[in-house]
């Protein structure tokens, strides 16, 4: 846990909201070194952050051969949470999960969990096709188009009571929506009632430009900040949030804006209590996937967020 000058609001934004995609880019590691490191950071002392493990259905058996050491083996131990993302034969990866997870309950087999399948639609249609193959197991999260008008996909998402996905970046400039657009989602979310979960491009705490890759002739690019868009999320929940309102949050610059304080959170003139912030991790802004774990923390820590 972060130590306790540094608890309440902080912890209660941050509790498990990183999930870990080493898989891709621009980390895109192979499964070895991700597994090791996934087993590293639930025994670190920042595991507080860290939430689920994202393996495409497809490689779960390479999975299951490179944790086959590393999966907790005790009658009774926490089992690796792992979120599936799903490739274009729906029904083919359900069973897939099924029978992962008769496997991983045993705990001779290495103890761990699918409780989450991300997938995507790209129109209404497409949306209702795969919640009526979904059964109740296992949450959901879509992920959407947001480039234009979302709403008809994000009411088609809450009439079945089912999460948006959205993607905020990737490595390449046109993979980051505009601050317009996604606040325009988020809002959307939120008057819908709709839980979204956000992927890619959230490596860096604040909105500031950064190199997209890790190579060194990396494109350079403006990212969207992991706090802007969470805290977002928190305003749009918790209060009555104008477009103009959630721009600003998403244009936020400056990581002195943002007060977290033992009772709360502050932007501006605005605050979010902890009641707020909890209830919108719980039910409303899940997690990010992020190839890096070490990175967002460590740029907390460079805030003086976090302990070094």
């Amino acid at each position: 846990m972060p130590e306790a000058a540094l608890m309440g609001g902080l912890e209660a934004l941050l509790t498990g909201i990183v999930d870990y995609a080493g898989l891709f880019p621009p980390a895109k590691l192979d499964m070895a070194p991700v597994v090791r490191n996934y087993a590293e950071y639930i025994e670190s002392d920042r595991a507080w952050m860290l939430g689920r493990l994202i393996v495409p259905v497809a490689r779960l058996e390479e999975f299951e051969h490179a944790a086959a050491d590393a999966l907790p083996t005790v009658d009774g131990a926490q089992p690796w949470m792992i979120s599936a993302l799903g490739g274009d034969d729906l029904d083919a990866d359900l069973r897939a999960i099924d029978d992962f997870n008769r496997r991983h309950a045993n705990a001779a087999e290495g103890l761990a969990i699918i409780d989450t399948l991300e997938t995507r639609a790209e129109t209404t249609s497409h949306v209702d096709q795969i919640l009526r193959r979904l059964g109740d197991s296992l949450t959901a999260f879509v992920e959407i188009p947001i480039a234009d008008d979302p709403r008809g996909l994000i009411a088609s998402l809450a009439a079945e009571g089912v999460a948006a996905k959205v993607r905020t970046g990737g490595v390449t400039e046109s993979a980051f929506p505009t601050v317009e657009t996604l606040a325009r989602f988020v809002l959307y979310c939120a008057a819908a009632n709709v839980p979204f979960k956000a992927t890619a491009g959230l490596h860096h705490p604040i909105r500031a430009p950064h190199r997209l890759t890790y190579e060194p002739d990396s494109e350079s690019g403006v990212m969207h900040g992991f706090l802007n868009v969470f805290l977002c999320a928190a305003f749009a929940r918790g209060a009555v949030l104008t477009d103009a309102e959630a721009r600003e949050i998403l244009n936020e610059t400056d990581p002195h804006a943002f007060q977290f304080e033992e009772s709360g959170v502050t932007w501006r003139d605005r605050r979010l209590t902890i009641d707020q912030i909890t209830k919108t991790r719980q039910k409303f802004a899940a997690s990010f996937g992020s190839c890096s774990f070490e990175e967002p923390a460590d740029d907390l820590a460079a805030l003086g967020l976090l302990p070094g």
